[in-house]
């Protein structure tokens, strides 16, 4: 028999869809209909971590196990949607931290067994790619192909996307990610966790051009990238000042504010040869925390406009993690899907800490 539910997904009759995002510290649900109007969503941002300094794999994930309930709860109600109306749950699989990825993935299953209704796994560099397409960032719909580039504490990439479940790897990081260098380098200087927004802050204030910082990779082939070493000259001129109450405001800043323009000359720089290899594209996307910078953001902007590429960004709340990119994810997925008569069910699907992009073509091979 054919629930009403596949029947609303299989006429694309304005499906709603409840999503789930729980990969690293925020705790995230939210309500997506099939034409990308985002009827509610939740976020909870974990503040167990703040005394360690950085996310602890064990805490997020009972974190999550404690708000996800009355998350969800709470998101219902104020949507105004009732259980019956949801059409299938959408929820992070991985890559992430795995106890989070289990903890929320499960609770999704739970949900959608109970309820009868299909379950969709999800890949969260895939919800990252595909946020750009989400209909209320552009003013015009944004067609395949584009490049991406994908740059957050965990993940630093440059992407070809082709099409849903079509993606090439054009490189990435050998080693640190540009969100960690950023963190990183932040708790240096002794500024609060996290790093990435305190820095940027800071830099307002310091000299760009007053420390030559070493620019791993620039001018090389391809669009790998490596942040370590940058890292390592920082905390080689930070050496003298073990005691961080002893570090001049102004100097911190001129470091701040040199080290976010090195890192930024890099991207820069491995980004143009990004550009040379995707040709076919007219489109330079970007996603991910970091893409939250502004200061990153503008010099972005001005690449693609040498390149006479149009330059697309998410607004700050869908640069990290959140479940609406999840949720209109899944309704990529199910668009694609039901072509072919098709409605997935990811009920078996085993969380993963690691997931790569090209996996994910399988889905539509029925």
């Amino acid at each position: 028999m054919i629930s009403i539910h596949q029947t609303r997904i299989k006429t694309n009759n304005c499906f709603k869809i409840l999503a789930i995002e729980s990969s690293c510290d925020d705790t995230a649900c939210a309500i997506i209909r099939s034409d990308g109007m985002v009827l509610g969503e939740k976020v909870h941002s974990q503040k167990e971590h703040v005394h360690f300094g950085g996310v602890v794999p064990e805490i997020a994930a009972r974190a999550h196990m404690h708000h996800l309930p009355s998350l969800v709860n709470s998101l219902l109600d104020e949507a105004k949607v009732s259980w019956c109306q949801i059409d299938a749950i959408a929820a992070t699989c991985g890559p992430g931290l795995i106890g989070g990825v289990i903890v929320g993935s499960s609770f999704a299953k739970g949900l959608a067994l109970s309820k009868k209704i299909p379950f969709i796994g999800i890949n969260h560099i895939e919800a990252h790619a595909l946020t750009v397409r989400l209909p209320d960032i552009s003013s015009k719909k944004i067609e395949f192909p584009y490049l991406l580039f994908l740059t957050s504490g965990g993940h630093c990439q440059c992407i070809y996307v082709d099409d849903v479940g079509k993606y090439q790897h054009l490189g990435g990081t050998i080693d640190d990610a540009a969100g960690e260098a950023f963190d990183k380098v932040a708790k240096m200087l002794g500024l609060p966790w996290p790093g990435g927004p305190a820095l940027e802050a800071l830099a307002k204030e310091g000299n760009e051009n007053a420390f030559i910082m070493p620019h791993p990779l620039y001018g090389r082939d391809g669009c790998d990238f490596s942040f370590s070493g940058l890292k390592t000259a920082v905390a080689n001129l930070l050496e003298p000042y073990k005691d961080l109450s002893c570090l001049p405001r102004s100097l911190a800043a001129d470091i701040a504010a040199s080290f976010q323009k090195t890192i930024t000359d890099t991207i820069v720089n491995r980004l143009e040869n990004a550009i040379q290899m995707a040709p076919k594209t007219k489109i330079l996307a970007t996603a991910g925390g970091v893409a939250a910078n502004q200061y990153l953001k503008f010099h972005l902007m001005r690449l693609a406009s040498q390149y006479n590429m149009e330059f697309i960004a998410p607004p700050i709340r869908y640069c990290t993690d959140n479940a609406v990119m999840i949720g209109w994810t899944a309704i990529e997925i199910l668009k694609k899907t039901i072509t072919n008569n098709f409605i997935p069910n990811d009920i078996d699907l085993i969380p993963r800490p690691r997931w790569p992009l090209s996996e994910m073509k399988s889905r539509f091979e029925h």
